[in-house]
């Protein structure tokens, strides 16, 4: 019997995939002018969407060969590594981004919010598992007005390892006094869902612009359980409630 809703964040509740996607792009622009087109970085970023913040600065760093322009940074910057020095870039272009709460409101995802909203009304435990880390989290919560919807937030903070590593969710389903079998995730990246599953949870994708091609090239889990019109999400988390509830 489903007990518990946990929601992904990042794509899930908030379209912030994009505004990440640019502040890397942009970040890379700022390290090789010349050498730099913004659309392609974006692109890449697709291929590591939900993924921790060292993973994907590596992953660019290594995709568009910023190696040395990030090196170049360090000293400036007071770090120790080039993918630190990439990301410390990036997360200010994109706090800049979070502080407006018009452009966040207009990448908040309101069939997604909606299930949120359902499962409150409906008495299920409800948290949070996010891989932002948590002052970005809890900014993004209270400008959506959506904080006090969940019984437990947990973020990239409070485990050693990131999605696709279960960790977070077992973390959220003890906080929750539930098993992972009484619980349903509502996920977007494959690294997301693969992490729910390896739980031991139930997991609906619903599918967005940048994980929508590798959630299905995944075969992580059974097409009927992926969401692609966020309007039917709803209807297929109930579904999904039902035949785990008979």
């Amino acid at each position: 019997m489903i007990k518990a809703i946990i929601f992904d964040l990042d794509g899930t509740l908030v379209q912030t995939e994009i505004l990440k996607a640019k502040s890397y792009a942009r970040a890379a622009f700022e390290l090789c002018q010349s050498k730099i087109v913004e659309n392609e970085v974006i692109e890449a970023f697709k291929e590591v969407v939900g993924r921790s913040r060292k993973e994907v600065a590596q992953y660019l760093i290594s995709r568009f060969n910023l190696m040395d322009a990030a090196q170049a940074k360090m000293s400036d910057l007071g770090i120790m590594t080039p993918w630190q020095a990439f990301v410390q870039m990036r997360l200010q272009i994109y706090e800049s981004l979070l502080k407006d709460p018009l452009t966040l409101t207009q990448y908040r995802c309101p069939y997604n919010i909606d299930l949120l909203k359902w499962a409150r009304q409906n008495d299920f435990k409800t948290a949070l598992a996010t891989m932002s880390h948590c002052p970005q989290a809890i900014l993004v919560l209270q400008i959506l007005d959506i904080k006090d919807d969940f019984d437990f937030i947990a973020t990239r903070d409070d485990v050693e390892n990131g999605k696709p590593n279960p960790q977070i969710y077992l973390l959220v389903a003890k906080e929750l006094k539930v098993l992972p079998t009484e619980t349903l995730v509502i996920e977007d990246s494959p690294a997301g869902v693969k992490a729910a599953l390896d739980a031991g949870m139930g997991c609906i994708a619903v599918t967005t612009d940048f994980t929508r091609k590798n959630i299905h090239a995944s075969n992580l889990i059974a097409e009927q359980w992926i969401v692609d019109n966020p309007a039917e999400l709803k209807t297929t988390a109930q579904l999904f409630i039902k035949e785990q509830n008979t």
